[in-house]
């Protein structure tokens, strides 16, 4: 089977007799763009084989694996606005869930890595045009909860899909 998704109980609390708990972890979140000086030789294809697309795409720092492993459909939760001192609010917008598909750097742990377009640029308030990698920075206090898991060969193209897949409007989802 290709695919597995946790819906219905996304919002529940974990008190509920009968809610399935899903996994929540406490990361730094960073950002790359698919290109050579941030992936490897061939920046348009994954550690996992899929193709690099900016709009689904994470990659997990290789601690991670176990827990969140290639496939894995995320919700991030950015930093609270109180120790926010990176540009996720900015940047927010067009996270939405991501797939885990590539993994980073072995020197990194506890970080997740959002794939953005070479060009979701930001004009920032002194004029200069920003790169959304550049703008997000480095967010400490961020948190990923695992919503589900799709075979590397189905990953959906857009947000949209995705999304449809996470909210249950797919017949492969799980309520």
């Amino acid at each position: 089977m290709g695919f597995l998704l946790f819906s219905g109980n996304v919002g529940a609390t974990p008190i509920e007799a009968n809610a399935l708990v899903l996994p929540n972890y406490a990361v730094t979140l960073t950002a790359y763009n698919a290109v050579p000086e941030q992936t490897d030789d061939d920046p348009l294809v994954t550690a996992s084989g899929a193709y690099s697309n900016p709009e689904i795409i994470a990659a997990r720092s290789r601690d991670l694996a176990d827990k969140l492993p290639f496939g894995t459909i995320i919700e991030i939760v950015g930093p609270s606005s109180l120790n926010n001192s990176c540009g996720y609010d900015i940047v927010a917008p067009i996270i939405g869930y991501r797939v885990i598909a590539d993994s980073m750097n072995a020197r990194y742990t506890s970080r997740i890595d959002i794939l953005f377009h070479t060009e979701s640029n930001y004009k920032m308030a002194d004029g200069k045009i920003k790169n959304a990698g550049n703008v997000l920075g480095i967010c400490s206090g961020a948190s990923v909860r695992v919503v589900g898991y799709i075979g590397i060969n189905r990953i959906p193209k857009t947000q949209a899909e995705l999304a449809r897949l996470v909210f249950g409007d797919s017949a492969l989802a799980i309520k």
